[in-house]
């Protein structure tokens, strides 16, 4: 575990032991978790005195001042000095204001911009704050600009593709949506992500008025009455008068799905991309009725498709990972799966999948972080603390030292241990625990 978030974990259950020492900039980090603002400030303010170039140091100092009321303050004293960071920090607090603050901000960034042009940071910044004040053209520059500077700042992808989509450029935000995902986004990133995704690929945008109440009847039918049979007679009846409308093909093609008709399943699905070519989720529909009747080759190009057309099918990286972990392709599943735990961080079962791929690849440490990833949260969870003990009694078996084999031993002891504890008739616990004990 990283310094801070031990330092989080003990502020929040108390720990006996003695912390690892900290850095300044940590220490600044765990106060600003804790909502001690105030007592942040002098240890940036310090830190930004010693490395006054630093952004990120900066950035922090700025955000702290907000939090603590101090605002009015720092741009004082800002306002006495005329450097790149200077006009940085004073447009990050003006931005952090009200939406009528946006225009001081703007002012602030170009000129920070036009003192330290080659700073991606400051591009990025300027763009944010013409998008956000809906300047979507004037935006796009120096987002651009800002990639251009720093190409690995993958989540800086995400304002442009905002512009892009504002602009019509929907192709192009689909594919600054791809690297998003691929950059590991955080949780509020991958939150903006989807509600982007969702204007994109809105299949009911234009949809007609007035027949909106059938499709709600037909939907109702199929996805909670469990009725298809009837579903499919509101979806008929909505093509009969628009027979044009991929979002209800899609929908009658799930419906034959549920009654095993599959030919005509494929026929509306078909229909429904014919239709709409841009819809990642018909070819994800597609991709998983052929998985059904065990077509992978099909499967996997529908679903492919899927995922270049839309970044955040979460179903689709699970089945495409699931297809890769079957042809033994360890690299592509992992990067499936990885890409599924960054959309979907509070699930057990996407932290347990990549944990899969880990183990299957023998990269022990790995598999043990996504399994402590759930555990960690739930300490209860039997199936992965069952996981953590098969996992170390396999780490065990294939021990090349001594030292290796008593540690995997010791750690698949305590998580088998806990298992039957909480389930005494757990055969698979007990078998594992005879092997750690037997050698």
């Amino acid at each position: 575990m990283r310094a801070g978030g031990w330092v989080v974990l003990c502020l929040v259950a108390g720990c006996a032991t003695t912390a690892p020492s900290l850095s300044p900039r940590e220490k600044a980090q765990v106060l600003m978790q804790r909502g001690d603002a105030k007592e942040a400030v002098p240890i940036l303010e310090e830190l930004h005195a010693r490395a006054p170039s630093d952004f990120e140091v900066a950035r922090a100092l700025a955000e702290a001042h907000v939090r603590a009321g101090s605002a009015e303050l720092l741009l004082e004293r800002l306002k006495t000095t005329d450097t790149a960071v200077s006009h940085y920090m004073q447009g990050l607090v003006l931005f952090a204001r009200a939406a009528d603050a946006t225009r001081p901000a703007i002012a602030q960034f170009e000129a920070a911009v036009a003192l330290e042009p080659d700073a991606g940071e400051l591009h990025h910044r300027l763009g944010v704050a013409l998008l956000e004040s809906e300047r979507y053209e004037q935006a796009r520059a120096p987002l651009a600009r800002a990639i251009e500077l720093r190409p690995r700042e993958l989540s800086w992808r995400l304002p442009m593709a905002k512009v892009l989509y504002r602009l019509g450029d929907t192709r192009g935000a689909v594919a600054a949506l791809q690297l998003v995902v691929a950059g590991g986004p955080s949780p509020q990133d991958v939150k903006m992500a989807r509600a982007l995704m969702g204007q994109i690929a809105d299949p009911f945008g234009a949809f007609p008025q007035s027949a909106r109440g059938t499709l709600e009847q037909g939907i109702q039918w199929l996805q909670v009455a469990d009725v298809p049979q009837q579903a499919i007679v509101s979806f008929e009846e909505i093509l009969h008068d628009y027979p044009d409308l991929a979002v209800v093909h899609a929908l009658l093609g799930l419906a034959y799905q549920r009654i095993d008709d599959a030919g005509r399943a494929v026929d509306e699905l078909k229909r429904a991309i014919e239709l709409s070519p841009d819809d990642g989720k018909a070819h994800l529909y597609l991709g998983e009725l052929y998985l059904s009747h065990q077509r992978p080759r099909q499967a996997r190009e529908e679903l492919e498709r899927a995922l270049q057309l839309n970044p955040l099918l979460d179903d689709a990286y699970v089945r495409l990972g699931d297809l890769a972990l079957e042809r033994r392709d360890y690299v592509g599943a992992k990067q499936l799966f990885e890409a599924l735990v960054h959309l979907q961080p509070d699930a057990a079962w996407a932290h347990g999948k990549l944990a899969l791929v880990y183990q299957l690849d023998g990269d022990w440490p790995a598999a043990d972080r996504e399994l402590h990833a759930v555990v960690d949260k739930e300490p209860d969870n039997a199936e992965f603390l069952l996981r953590l003990g098969v996992l170390h009694t396999e780490r065990f078996t294939r021990a090349k030292s001594a030292d290796e084999r008593k540690s995997a031993s010791a750690e698949a002891a305590k998580w088998l241990a806990k298992v039957l504890e909480k389930q005494p008739e757990n055969a698979l616990a007990s078998r594992a625990l005879e092997t750690v004990n037997a050698r």
